[in-house]
């Protein structure tokens, strides 16, 4: 299963601990997770499944190309970093 770490920024505004699901695609990991954490659903992906523009996904150190779909593919040793973007100076 693929590891799942959301940032510390992110953990101060929803639960969303260190955990491990199963999936072959981005989508699929993260539907796991979500599946447990709803409101972290809505945080992370609009209606309709793509991430949000504030959210970035990083698969084994790479951003995920497919905003939208999520299909980017997923190891089951690989490791998934969501972070919001964050601005400001």
């Amino acid at each position: 299963m693929a590891k799942v770490v959301f940032t510390k920024n992110l953990r101060e505004h929803i639960a969303c601990p260190e955990t491990s699901a199963p999936g072959a695609t981005v989508r699929e990991v993260l539907d796991a997770v979500f599946a447990s954490n709803d409101l972290l659903r809505g945080y992370v992906v609009d209606e309709r499944g793509a991430l949000r523009q504030h959210m970035n996904v990083f698969v084994d150190g790479a951003n995920v190309r497919d905003r939208v779909k999520l299909s980017d593919p997923v190891e089951t040793d690989s490791e998934i970093y969501v972070m919001q973007a964050l601005s400001g100076g």
